[in-house]
């Protein structure tokens, strides 16, 4: 249902408001370079840091700016299961083609409260979901046998994962675990190839956001086996990668975004604050190991 590069796009913020005129810009210029979908309200969108009215009016944006040129997986996760359904009825009703959903963090439900929380959406809401399993934050952690009990259970609703867990073996454990077509997409930029080696198809990515034309190029080259190809473009990402992550994300990547672009801001919301300067020096250092500087 959906492969390649989709990048999980920041949120731009001017004077502490949503930079509506920066996001339509940077919508066009992710789908000019390749991206394969985009996902707005992720976790790199600061979604836990907008309002409801906010979080609605950036899938809103990012939908009527995409006009349907690529996909829209909407972030609709949240640790209140009726918030989710909130979030997915509307991004439903927008035009959003699945719902991003983050296992609830904090509340730390257990295997049985994961499944019932993703049992509920998919039963009360027509759009289909990307589980999202990101473990480091949400300190709950969707095991492979829940995944696979979910999709099983909803194969029409529950159509692919993103997984941020770090543990490639999870690939193959939902790939013979799950009958039927599912989309596995990598959470983590640098696990990405032997990711889609494991059988993975594409990546939901924060390193898309600054390089969205290499990620697709690299993409498209593990689709079609070039293994030299591949490996050659991840050598080029492979810094940018990590050092997206040397400070609290997003900060380094609308750091990495400002000099690229001179449209776009460094602003972010609290608790978050602008990266460090050896975050910045590992970006910069990045940026032209890649020849994007």
């Amino acid at each position: 249902m959906f492969s390649g590069s989709i990048p999980a796009l920041v949120t731009p913020f001017r004077d502490g408001a949503f930079d509506e005129k920066a996001f339509r810009r940077l919508v066009d210029w992710q789908i000019d370079n390749g991206s394969n979908a985009l996902v707005p309200c992720g976790t790199t969108g600061e979604a836990s840091t907008l309002s409801n009215a906010e979080h609605h009016r950036v899938i809103e944006v990012c939908i009527e700016q995409a006009a349907g040129r690529v996909p829209i997986i909407a972030g609709c996760g949240s640790n209140d299961t009726m918030n989710a359904r909130l979030h997915m009825n509307f991004s439903r009703k927008t035009g959003a083609a699945a719902a991003l959903c983050v296992a609830p963090y904090y509340n730390r439900p257990s295997q049985a409260g994961l499944i019932a929380h993703f049992s509920f959406l998919a039963e009360n809401s027509a759009l289909p979901i990307v589980l999202y399993n990101v473990p480091g934050r949400t300190v709950t952690d969707l095991l492979p046998e829940t995944v696979c009990e979910l999709v099983n259970r909803f194969p029409e609703r529950i159509v692919g994962i993103k997984d941020a867990s770090g543990d490639l073996s999870r690939v193959t454990d939902h790939r013979m675990g799950i009958e039927g077509t599912f989309c596995q997409l990598s959470g983590d930029d640098e696990l990405a190839l032997p990711f889609n080696a494991a059988g993975g198809v594409g990546c939901i990515s924060v390193t898309a956001n600054v390089a969205p034309k290499l990620c697709a190029e690299f993409q498209q080259a593990c689709a079609d086996n070039d293994l030299v190809k591949a490996r050659e473009l991840n050598d080029r990402l492979y810094p940018l990668h990590y050092a997206m992550f040397e400070d609290a994300s997003p900060g380094p990547v609308k750091y990495a975004l400002t000099r690229v672009h001179d449209w776009l801001t460094e602003d972010l919301r609290l608790p978050l604050t602008p990266c460090s300067a050896a975050a910045r020096k590992a970006v910069d250092a990045a940026l032209e190991h890649a020849g994007l500087a």
